[in-house]
């Protein structure tokens, strides 16, 4: 490196580490512009996290009293599983889930480029970007592990993410309760192995 460069590559090494500074720790830059609702949904766009929380929040709050009821949430899950539930059968079938994960949230997969685990301290897939940690909201309603997600299974989902929002057990959520930014994770640390005892 020639001695007239320093200057510029102590520059842009400050610069870099400022703009990283300046971030919230454990927040990408990709979840400011994605939110997943608590049952998946993805809601994009360039306002923040806070607006696409409310984007979630107003539509499902269909009597717009600023306050999402049981019902209501449940309403919002159904909503959304007719939209996953091409075929109508009923149930979110693996091909289904595949396009869920693959189309209508892509972002939620390991290694998409938009900052991998290790930039969320060991947050895994939508829990990068929702208010749970759940990895795929969708899939982890599956109870029985058939590899499909009833109606009934979305539904009881629905109702246990809710209660687990419900911190304080109002038995309803307004924008003020909810949490404002992904979960912070610890990283996942392995651990060694006991030694045997002589």
């Amino acid at each position: 490196m020639k001695p007239n460069n320093l200057p510029l590559v102590i520059l842009l090494s400050v610069t870099a580490f400022s703009a990283a500074a300046a971030r919230e720790p454990g927040v990408s830059h990709a979840a400011e512009h994605l939110f997943i609702s608590p049952m998946g949904e993805p809601f994009r766009g360039d306002a923040g996290r806070a607006a696409l929380i409310a984007a979630w929040f107003n539509g499902a709050d269909t009597d717009h009293d600023g306050k999402l009821s049981l019902a209501e949430f449940r309403a919002d899950a159904d909503r959304f599983f007719n939209t996953l539930d091409t075929n109508h059968d009923g149930e979110i079938d693996p091909d289904e889930l595949d396009r869920y994960e693959n189309k209508i949230a892509p972002e939620i997969g390991a290694g998409n480029g938009f900052g991998g685990p290790s930039a969320f301290s060991g947050a895994v897939g939508a829990a990068h970007y929702g208010m749970l940690d759940l990895p795929e909201p969708v899939a982890s309603a599956d109870a029985d592990f058939n590899r499909g997600v009833s109606r009934v299974e979305f539904q009881r989902a629905a109702t246990f993410r809710f209660r687990a929002l419900d911190f304080e057990h109002h038995g309803q959520l307004t924008l003020a309760d909810l949490p404002a930014r992904p979960p912070k994770i610890a990283p996942h640390k392995t651990e060694e192995a006991p030694q045997p005892s002589e």
